[in-house]
Parts: C-alpha cells; structure tokens; sequence
C-alpha cells in the first residue's frame, strides 16, 4: 500500500535529469529527460454536442474607399442559407444567394443588377510634345 502511494505521488513527473531514461539501441545515457507534468485522466471526459443554430448579418458601406457590400447567413441544423452583395468596379452591383445541406451540396446563385459602366480616359491636349517636353 505504501509503494502504491509512492507511486502515486510521483506519478506527475518523469525522468530524472541526466542518464535517467533506456535507449532503444543498447541502454546507456539518453541525454536530458527533464521534467514534465504527466495529465491525469480522471474518465470524466465528455463530448459535447451542441446543435448547430445562428444568424448573422452586417453591411460596409466605406465612401472614402467604395467599398460598399453586405452579407447574412443563417444556419438550422445542416441547412444553411445566406447571401451577399457588392458593388462592382464597374458601377453594377453583384448579388449571390445560397443555400447548403446534406441533400443538395452547395448550390449558389448569382445576379448582376445595373449596367456596366466602362468611361474612357480623359487626356489633355494642350501639350503637344508630351511626356518628354522637359527635355
């Protein structure tokens, strides 16, 4: 009983510094073991489940930047459902709509609202000599 509370007692540390452990090829030194705290598992380990529900939802809207878009996604069990939008450089906006579970995989669809706007460079034409003029 005593050398089992012995045992016990130290059983959070191991090794002993220098020469205290076996080597697998012939005994000897196995260099320093040090000492480390051992976990104890006491069988009270438990996985929790938790059944997966959320929603979320927020919108940016930075003028100095133009960078304007917004999201929400809400999730029940396996089904998910959510969309987002953003502006595009092009002046239209992109608007995706999707939705996931375990039946149909991930399906997504994607809209484009507006009409793209591609403006043409302005040059000014009062220099006729161009980029060079200084020299």
């Amino acid at each position: 009983m005593f050398a089992a509370v012995c045992v016990a007692a130290n059983a959070g540390y191991i090794g002993a510094g220098y020469g205290g452990g076996l080597s697998a090829y012939g005994g000897g030194h196995s260099g320093y073991s040090g000492y480390y705290p051992v976990q104890a598992d006491y069988g009270h380990s438990q996985d929790y489940y938790s059944y997966p529900k959320y929603s979320f939802d927020y919108a940016v809207a930075d003028p100095h930047t133009g960078d304007h878009k917004t999201q929400w996604e809400s999730r029940d069990g396996d089904v998910v459902k959510g969309a987002y939008s953003l502006a595009e450089p092009d002046g239209t906006t992109r608007i995706v709509e999707y939705t996931a579970d375990k039946h149909n995989g991930f399906n997504a669809v994607v809209k484009r609202i507006g009409h793209a706007q591609h403006p043409q460079p302005h040059y000014d034409h009062h220099s006729s000599s161009g980029y060079y003029s200084h020299y």
